[in-house]
């Protein structure tokens, strides 16, 4: 949902890919072990095949603080994955000729830029050109404290337009925000009420509901962001995200879910169709997801420290789900290897080493870090023995020694290599390389 890159791609390679009848379940337990272990990751994931569960898996703690385990049933925020349930109930009012999709949007937001020009359906695709409201730099300041449908509305029309409707695709939040008004002025009933009617009753979801406060008693998992130790996330208020991001539910309720939505149970051929079809690498509340020859759809999801990914693969009827609140890892990896433990790929138990430091050791590393390459600045401060990066306009995150002088970041596949005698720092990421110098006190 919120400053986190949206990634799309599982995995892409050719190749014959075939399902694993019986594949090595211990191993891909012992796959979570590792990470669990090495404070990498926590959270669940399930895999079905026909509509039966496969494999599940649960590590970790659903709160820290009181060292409560999470268990299979524990409910994650699964930020924008929330999309795509808002997009169901988006087309369920389409067939129910309650919505026309070619509708522009001027009748309920008459005040946002190229209202008169934007469609229902280029809010679906995000080809609207409606400023993206969480990339903005003051979003982190409000995002904990509610909001009425009249502030959010006037801090979107505030973004104003990034591109000329239709004319390109841009992820925004604000369109599914704007769609969730919509939903609940056409149907004159709250958007919970919505999602219970048409998705989570028919479907049996026990687990799954819009979010408020986070209740442990409840089995809500609370979020982390790991920096030495797992730190406790704040909450962004669900009258924020709304249909873009207020979702809670479970890797079994998103297998059903993504089983039940193509298999023809929620929408009718024509509506899953319009969902499907891509269009400058964007559906309609899904992306297409390759993993070898086989294609998924599904979406991910960021909220706070919570991050998930669900995805169907048709021609296997294989359904994947991955919920977290808390990574300290490229879950991309993870979903790599459940993914080649179902279908008979290889993948290794990943071996982490560890290179201590004392707080001490860290000195020489801190200050402001800039670029002749980028224009983004690197703070570089501690926590402890733990060395702690933040860019220009986006969250801290911690940075992991793996030798002297060297550290990465494994979320982001990013690496760091200082040099402290000249001063400077590299930075490694996406087969690239920037170089960055320390600026003077």
């Amino acid at each position: 949902m919120i400053k986190t890159t949206l990634i799309t791609a599982l995995f892409l390679t050719l190749g014959h890919i075939g399902f694993a009848q019986k594949f090595d379940k211990i191993k891909l337990d012992n796959y979570f072990n590792a990470l669990e272990e090495n404070n990498k990751f926590m959270g669940s994931v399930a895999v079905s095949k026909n509509g039966e569960i496969i494999y599940s898996k649960t590590v970790g703690f659903s709160d820290v603080e009181n060292n409560v385990k999470a268990t299979e049933s524990s409910k994650y925020r699964i930020g924008s994955i929330s999309k795509t349930f808002t997009t169901v109930l988006i087309l369920k009012a389409v067939e129910e000729k309650k919505l026309d999709l070619n509708q522009t949007i001027d009748k309920w937001f008459p005040t946002i830029k190229n209202a008169k020009k934007i469609t229902v359906k280029q809010l679906l695709s995000h080809r609207s050109g409606i400023h993206n409201f969480t990339d903005d730099k003051d979003y982190l300041t409000w995002n904990t404290q509610p909001k009425t449908e009249k502030e959010m509305v006037a801090v979107i029309t505030k973004g104003g337009s990034d591109f000329k409707p239709d004319s390109k695709a841009a992820y925004s939040n604000s369109n599914f925000v704007l769609l969730t008004y919509i939903l609940e002025k056409t149907f004159a009933k709250s958007y919970a009420d919505l999602l219970q009617e048409y998705i989570v009753q028919p479907l049996g979801l026990t687990d799954t509901y819009v979010f408020g406060k986070i209740k442990p008693e409840k089995n809500e998992c609370r979020s982390y962001t790991f920096a030495g130790t797992w730190k406790l996330e704040d909450e962004t208020d669900f009258t924020i995200p709304l249909g873009a991001g207020a979702i809670i539910s479970t890797p079994g309720d998103l297998t059903k879910f993504a089983d039940a939505l193509f298999s023809g149970k929620l929408l009718k051929a024509e509506s899953l169709e319009i969902m499907k079809t891509i269009k400058d690498g964007y559906g309609s509340g899904l992306f297409q997801m390759p993993f070898y020859s086989s294609i998924g759809y599904g979406h991910t999801g960021g909220i706070d420290g919570f991050s998930s990914v669900f995805s169907y693969f048709p021609d296997e009827h294989i359904s994947y789900a991955l919920t977290s609140n808390g990574t300290n890892y490229n879950n991309n990896n993870i979903s790599i290897a459940v993914l080649s433990a179902v279908y008979d790929k290889p993948y290794e138990i990943p071996v982490f080493t560890t290179y201590s430091l004392t707080p001490e050791d860290l000195d020489k590393y801190l200050g402001v870090y800039t670029s002749k390459q980028i224009a983004l600045k690197i703070t570089i401060t501690k926590d402890g023995n733990t060395l702690i990066a933040q860019a220009t306009g986006q969250p801290a995150f911690a940075l992991e020694a793996t030798e002297k002088d060297k550290f990465k970041f494994d979320q982001a596949g990013a690496k760091f290599e200082f040099n402290p005698s000249d001063k400077t720092m590299i930075l490694f990421q996406g087969g690239g390389q920037i170089k960055f110098t320390k600026e003077e006190k």
